[in-house]
Order: structure tokens, then sequence, then C-alpha cells
């Protein structure tokens, strides 16, 4: 029996990359998991590809900024499987450029993708937690959520925001047993990096990374501590990587 046998997962922005990974680990504890996405035919793909390694998984297409796609993504999950214990907020959306050229469209997008879809989870997940009796909720932030770089405001800004969502909705739910944690990555080797051959697992005069599987690694391990104990904050990241002093 795995860690999480018996229990119920949901996974934002599943279809590929972090979310993938960290559903795929959550599974090989046991846990049933629901994988959401906007794409339908990769999400697809991914449960049909997670069922053959015996992990039972449903996806549910969503939009995670639309609140009636999340309101629904949610429902389809209780329908499905009669509960929820971990939710990871992972989706999310990057845009940026110099500060007096950004469109608000392009503001609003990785807004909603990251901030704002989170909040919505989260007020899903809350409702079906307080009743059930507790549930452990990882948002997916970054380490732009303490280090900008140049050209990133609307994704730093949502970053920030997922903290300050993940303190905020701790305090609330620890009286419900509801755990609220934050998992910042550095540099990951996802399919987008591979595709444009950002380098690969050790110095090589691109910027080092570190595997999805790694990653994945500590999310399924924050998943899976008793809900008397909250792992807080974790800062997952490549030991060469600048983040100490970059600015």
């Amino acid at each position: 029996m795995g860690r999480l046998t018996g229990k119920v997962a949901l996974v934002t922005g599943a279809s590929q990359g972090i979310g993938k990974g960290i559903a795929r680990g959550l599974g090989k504890e046991g846990a049933k998991v629901v994988l959401s996405a906007r794409n339908a035919a990769k999400l697809d793909q991914v449960a049909a590809d997670f069922n053959k390694e015996s992990i039972e998984a449903l996806a549910v297409p969503a939009d995670v900024g639309d609140e009636g796609q999340v309101v629904a993504l949610f429902a389809k999950t209780i329908s499905h499987f009669g509960r929820l214990d971990v939710l990871f907020n992972n989706a999310g959306a990057f845009d940026g450029g110099p500060v007096e050229s950004l469109s608000l469209e392009a503001w609003n997008r990785v807004i909603a993708a990251c901030l704002t879809g989170a909040f919505l989870c989260t007020r899903e997940a809350f409702k079906i937690m307080k009743p059930q009796g507790g549930g452990r909720i990882v948002n997916i932030g970054s380490i732009s959520a303490q280090r900008a770089r140049m050209h990133s405001a609307p994704y730093t800004s949502a970053k920030h925001g997922i903290w300050g969502l993940t303190q905020a909705t701790a305090l609330e739910g620890r009286e419900h047993r509801i755990v609220v944690s934050c998992l910042h990555p550095g540099n990951v080797l996802v399919e987008r990096r591979q595709q444009e051959n950002l380098g690969g697992m050790k110095e090589d005069g691109a910027e080092p990374m570190m595997s999805v599987e790694e990653l994945a690694e500590v999310a399924v391990h924050m998943a899976t501590l008793p809900l008397h104990v909250n792992f807080l904050e974790a800062i997952v990241l490549p030991t060469t990587q600048s983040y100490i002093g970059r600015g």
C-alpha cells in the first residue's frame, strides 16, 4: 500500500510538465487522481497513460480562471470519487516584457491562470474539506515570489499573491484540519525547456535545471505528511542556480 492509498487528489495544469509529474507521483503512492487542464486531448492521453500504469485517473478539462468551470470541476470530482483529500494548485501562465509596453490582456491572463485560479480552486476545496474533516492544499509558487527578474511584472506579482493566499488560507483552514502549503520551484526541465534546448542537468553554459521527478518527490512528501504537520513553505532549486543574491 502506498502512503496515499484511499485518498483522492486533484492536480490542475496536469496535462504536462510539473503538474503531470506531481500527479504521477501521487498516483504511484496510491492516490486516485483527478487531472485538470485546458487541453482536453493532452489531458485524456495523460489519463490513459496513467491508467496503464495502474493509476486510477479521471480527466476533467477546465480553465481555472473561469468560475463556472472550476465549480463544475469540483462537482465532477465529488460525483466520481465522493471526496477530495489533496489539491495541487499548479495551473499557471507566463507573460512579461517592459512594464510600459505590457497589455492589460497579458496581465489579466497571467493573474487569472496563476492567482485567480488558485483562489477559485481553494474556495471549492474548502467547501468540501470543511465538512469532510480536513484535507491538504499545496500551491505551486515560484522563486519569483521572492526574487524578481526583469520584465516579469505579471508573473512575479501573481506568485507573490500565491504566497499571500497560502498564508491567509492556512490561517483560515487550520481549525478545520485544512493544511495549506506552498512549493516554490526553481528551474525545472519541463517539455518546453527541452524543446527550446535550454540545457540539461549539468553545467553546459545554460541555466542549471532539475528534473520534474526531483521536484515531484518533494511535492509528494508534502502531500503525505499527517494533517497535524504543515510543511508551510518549500524552496526547491538546482544548487547552482542563481537565487541567493540575484536581483
